[in-house]
């Protein structure tokens, strides 16, 4: 900060990445969108104001309408120094209350949002008791679940690497081929799980169609073989339902030589 000021302009283009948190629940998704506001777009607008110039973010990926990020990373360019401390208080003044940011960060220039990120983990979560108070972020469901195999359906996961079954249909994607190294149900009360799963990289509406199938795993609909052959055909229409996006989580992206802390 010079003579008051957030920024000094004109120095050489430098590269940053800006760690942030979202309630999806007012948004047509990370992306920008003709017709609906986007975190995106609130993100661009934000640094753009207080950098004056047009900035253009790129996301370590898309996040659809409804979907939450506890951690989304993203980077920019700009030509204007200025204290990433500074422009964190200010970006957190100026941004809705349903975004918020945690830090930004001088990186090296060949550091990417998108394709650096090695590692990205979703949770997702239902209960099975009414209770207001995670109406918004959980997904209430009214039948028993038969956890234990739904784990075993989930550590079957692991053993593939084409998830067709689980792409949305008509999703413009060059490849299916993900590497999941986690999958796994956690039970945090009485009446309340989440899922967590770890991959290289998610296809769209994917974490959701597996919640589905698993889900139809634990309710006794579909066997652990056939479970498999949902993989193994690699057809949406076999797969379970796509699950509501309220109980949908970014939980973290993971880079190879840091993480967001």
């Amino acid at each position: 900060m010079i003579n008051g000021e957030l920024f000094v302009p004109l120095h050489p283009l430098m590269r940053y990445f800006i760690w942030f948190s979202y309630d999806g629940t007012n948004y047509h998704g990370w992306q920008l969108q003709p017709n609906g506001n986007t975190v995106q777009a609130e993100l661009q607008r934000a640094l753009s104001l207080l950098l004056r110039e047009e900035i253009v973010v790129t996301g370590a990926g898309r996040t659809d309408t409804g979907v939450h990020a506890r951690q989304m990373a993203a980077h920019f360019d700009t030509e204007v120094a200025f204290e990433p401390d500074i422009l964190t208080k200010k970006l957190n003044g100026v941004l809705p209350v349903d975004i918020s940011v945690s830090k930004v960060e001088q990186v090296a220039d060949d550091m990417h949002a998108r394709f650096s990120a090695v590692r990205r983990t979703y949770h997702y979560y239902i209960h099975t008791a009414k209770n207001p108070f995670r109406r918004q972020y959980s997904l209430e469901l009214h039948y028993v679940l038969d956890f234990p195999l739904m784990n075993e359906a989930a550590r079957i996961l692991m053993e593939y690497d084409d998830f067709g079954a689980f792409c949305k249909a008509g999703s413009d994607v060059k490849t299916t081929i993900c590497h999941i190294t986690a999958a796994q149900w956690h039970q945090t009360a009485a009446d309340a799980w989440y899922f967590e799963i770890t991959a290289n990289r998610f296809l769209r509406n994917m974490v959701r169609a597996v919640v589905g199938t698993l889900i139809e795993v634990g309710r006794h609909r579909m066997t652990l073989d056939e479970f498999r052959e949902v993989i193994k055909g690699g057809r949406r229409t076999q797969a379970g339902e796509s699950m509501p996006a309220l109980a949908l989580f970014l939980e973290r992206v993971e880079y190879p030589l840091y993480s967001e802390s």
